[in-house]
């Protein structure tokens, strides 16, 4: 492995071990204002510290070397010398005096008595003259500078981290509600939109999250138009053809007994029901449907689809469960699951009661790839399978309008597994009941105690 991918893949273990909030871009932004605002405060701050300092250190040093070119008039008139002026005093920095003794003049800042003291020294007779000036009050001001230079750095780069903060927290709130719209699109709400007032009003400027808003919300209506096209061309198809079809069925009948007139019959009754799957199919694409909710035990329920589907099929409650549900769709999605199992799969096929699931499972190869990746499609079924692809399409419908939840899943040991999960009824019982429960029926369950609904 290359040095550039050992540094990729080590990036990438050090990005998995940051929290979630790290990734936002509320959070990359803030991280970004604060940096940039902290080098430009320490920059501009150094720049301030360094000029005033500079300018602060040069008046000191000309004001201590004015006052040595009047100590050294008095020094060789022979006048007496200042307080503030000898010759080698007490406290002369090392450097400053060997400076001095070499002939030359400077200056040096050091302590002198605990106090900041600006010192400048010549040479006097192989000595060394100097002077000393108080430098504490320009000490003071460079301090204080400091001290001022970093508090207005924090307040401004607070400010700037909060402005900022607010206007990156606008732009991700609309991006948000732009994932909110396309989440709610993409899960079939084909009504959502941004509707972001940008986008409506030309006058107003738009930026690049408004041509996002507006791009999704036109994408949103086209899709819309072409599935209810096509919603409107099933419908229209299979109304249109009941009609005919009524009439060949019952042409078919009159036909003499044989094998010819058995095989037309079979023909118009799949033909029959291909049409009337194509009308639930429109029906349930409308998202009209209104579901007729109730109370029922589910092991009994499970167990009459069972026995009326007319095939070998097993069954096992493992738990009995309560679950309000329409009767209706559901023994349509479970008649549909345990037809599909025995259709595409093989012997044995079981059905499996536990609580508020659901399991129809064969020992046949299995779902295919493209069903577990995407879910069923209508008109496609594996090479050689018959069939349309309407029957676990039609369950699958029936499922989301009864609120449960269906997952498809090839079993480990071979064969395929549909898993119903449904809401499941719970009664409370009240404060002063004791004992379990009465054998729940609708009118029971809802007059004698609190009902709650919880999906499993």
């Amino acid at each position: 492995m290359s040095p550039r991918s050992r540094r990729r893949r080590a990036g990438r273990r050090v990005l998995r071990l940051l929290p979630a909030w790290t990734a936002t871009l509320t959070w990359k932004a803030a991280v970004f204002i604060t940096v940039m605002c902290c080098a430009l405060a320490a920059l501009l701050g150094a720049l301030v510290h360094v000029s005033v300092t500079r300018q602060t250190v040069d008046t000191a040093r000309d004001k201590a070397l004015n006052r040595l070119e009047e100590v050294t008039r008095s020094y060789e008139s022979g006048e007496p010398l200042p307080r503030f002026a000898g010759v080698d005093p007490e406290g002369l920095p090392a450097e400053l005096r060997e400076l001095a003794v070499r002939g030359r003049r400077g200056t040096v800042v050091a302590d002198h008595e605990g106090h900041p003291t600006m010192w400048a020294a010549g040479p006097a007779d192989g000595r060394a003259l100097a002077v000393r000036v108080d430098y504490s009050l320009s000490a003071r001001t460079i301090t204080g500078l400091d001290r001022s230079i970093l508090g207005s750095s924090v307040l401004a780069i607070g400010a700037t981290l909060l402005v900022g903060a607010f206007a990156v927290t606008r732009v991700t709130r609309r991006l948000h509600l732009t994932a909110t719209v396309a989440r709610r699109i993409s899960a079939g709400d084909l009504d959502a939109r941004v509707n972001d007032p940008r986008t409506k009003d030309p006058s107003l400027p738009q930026d690049e999250v408004a041509t996002v808003s507006g791009a999704l919300d036109t994408m949103a209506s086209s899709l819309q138009r072409k599935l209810q096209s096509e919603q409107r061309f099933t419908a229209d198809v299979a109304h249109e053809l009941r009609t005919p079809l009524t009439g060949l069925s019952a042409a078919a009948e009159l036909l003499p007994v044989g094998r010819p007139a058995e095989l037309v019959q079979d023909r118009v009754r799949a033909m029959r029901a291909l049409t009337e799957d194509l009308l639930e199919i429109s029906r349930l694409d409308a998202r009209n449907e209104k579901v007729d909710l109730a109370v029922h035990a589910l092991g009994p329920l499970v167990e009459r689809v069972v026995r009326y589907s007319g095939t070998p099929t097993g069954l096992t409650v493992v738990r009995e469960a309560t679950v309000e549900t329409d009767k209706r769709r559901l023994e349509r999605v479970l008649g549909n699951l345990i037809a599909n199992a025995h259709k595409h799969g093989a012997a044995p096929v079981e059905v499996t009661v536990d609580g508020p699931v659901v399991r129809v499972r064969d020992h046949g190869p299995g779902y295919p790839a493209y069903l577990l990746e995407s879910g069923p499609q209508r008109f496609r079924t594996e090479s050689g399978s018959k069939g349309h692809g309407l029957g676990l399409t039609i369950a699958v419908g029936q499922t989301s309008v009864i609120g449960a939840e269906l997952v498809f899943a090839n079993a480990p040991d071979g064969g395929a597994e549909a898993r119903l999960t449904l809401p499941e009824y719970v009664r409370f019982a009240a404060p002063d009941e004791d004992g379990p429960p009465d054998d729940p029926s609708p009118s029971s369950a809802h007059n004698s105690g609190t009902p709650s609904h919880k999906g499993t």
